[in-house]
């Protein structure tokens, strides 16, 4: 008998968390204002992170007053610490204290692909997911086979291989749903249309301020740029970020075109942020949904600059300030909500899977032999699990937070 409990990330795009047999996977933050956080009251066995962002990893020093041991792969380990930490400055109150991310850390246990390992009444194994750097999907064998998708994306991009989906033998799929009825334009187009729009700005005089995720996005960004000519800045937590995946060229697809990239762009220190807007430029910075970081310091000095623009690069969650800047023109800096005169455009050069990917992706691991899907992580789970019973003939529910299924 298998209980699954859902305490996060269903019905929604955020906080993920869901504990098999107790074994938590993954338990993150909702980047909402204010933030949201997974359900509680847990006291797991084992604690497996599928990949660095916060809304997977975001809350998990949480979970550690029960001494848990903490599977993610290298590179997952230094960009949750280094993201962890970046967290606990920004988010007030902070979600986690000093101690427990000690003890995050002391607990953590790194784990290749494909290297499978024992925990409680399973043998755990990670595949690439190809979603960012040291994502995995995770697969649970005991006496059902679970597999977790985490984060995915089939094809490859300038920074990832696609994933890996030579699985074993699986019973149960927990998969993500985030682009399902969504498909993603064709990369190079994107890419063109991209550095295009980058190229305008500067030949108007204007700057490109170009919001990405820390991780995985904003050096995707910096390659698709020294690949059309474009020497951008580059600011925020992106910068380390670079460093640490540098370290790992096993997990990217071409470390060299990544070591281009991070040479062709000129990093800013923060006390030298205003001689960046001296002249026409373009800024790859953080945050990647404008709540924070350095982007906010660019946008509160020209927001009112027609010649500029905002060029987002990902998923923008409902609530968040790039949510509100692309739907109503309006951003909050903080101390003040402004109107944008600056343009506002949206190139999602996406990290995901889309409808079409999923749909294959599930096909996939139907025929390895999973008979049961859950569909979470998303805001049309209903619609993705009515399409997979109707066009795959097996069972799939899109569970609510809180929901409890034993099979």
């Amino acid at each position: 008998m298998t209980t699954i409990k859902f305490l996060g990330g269903c019905r929604e795009v955020g906080r993920s968390a869901v504990m098999v047999d107790g074994i938590v996977l993954d338990y993150g933050v909702k980047p909402s204002d204010p933030p949201e956080f997974p359900l509680d009251g847990l006291s797991p066995k084992a604690v497996v992170i599928s990949h660095g962002h916060l809304d997977h990893v975001g809350v998990a020093p949480n979970l550690m007053y029960y001494d848990p041991e903490v599977l993610l792969t290298p590179p997952s380990h230094d960009l949750s610490m280094v993201l962890l930490k970046d967290s606990m400055n920004i988010m007030q109150p902070p979600p986690f204290t000093k101690r427990e991310l000690r003890q995050f850390e002391s607990n953590v246990r790194e784990v290749e692909y494909e290297d499978g390992l024992e925990i409680a009444d399973y043998e755990i194994e990670f595949f690439n997911a190809g979603h960012i750097p040291g994502s995995a999907s995770i697969h649970m064998r005991g006496d059902v086979n679970i597999l977790y998708s985490g984060d995915v994306k089939l094809e490859e991009t300038r920074l990832l291989e696609g994933a890996d989906t030579d699985y074993p033998h699986t019973d149960i799929l927990i998969v993500e749903s985030t682009y399902f009825g969504t498909e993603h334009p064709e990369r190079k187009e994107l890419e063109r249309a991209f550095a295009e729009s980058v190229v305008d700005t500067l030949d108007m005089g204007g700057h490109a301020i170009i919001p990405a995720f820390a991780v995985g996005r904003t050096q995707e960004v910096l390659m698709i740029l020294e690949n059309y000519g474009i020497s951008p800045y580059v600011d925020g937590l992106g910068k380390e970020v670079a460093k640490i995946i540098s370290r790992y060229p096993d997990f990217i697809k071409s470390p060299k075109a990544l070591k281009r990239a991070i040479r062709n762009a000129t990093p800013v220190e923060w006390k030298k942020r205003e001689r960046v807007l001296e002249e026409p430029s373009a800024v790859v910075t953080t945050a990647g949904m404008l709540n924070g970081g350095p982007a906010l310091f660019y946008i509160s000095k020209l927001y009112n600059d027609e010649k500029s623009k905002i060029i987002l690069t990902g998923y923008q969650v409902e609530g968040t300030n790039g949510d509100m800047a692309l739907k109503h023109g309006m951003l909050n800096l903080g101390t003040r909500t402004v109107k944008l005169k600056m343009g506002v455009e949206q190139y999602d050069f996406s990290a995901h899977a889309d409808d079409r990917q999923l749909k294959e992706y599930v096909k996939r691991v139907v025929k390895k032999g999973a008979d049961v899907v859950f569909t979470i992580h998303g805001e049309e789970t209903e619609a993705f699990a009515e399409w997979i019973r109707e066009n795959l003939g097996v069972e799939a529910y899109a569970p609510k937070n809180g929901d409890i299924f034993v099979i």
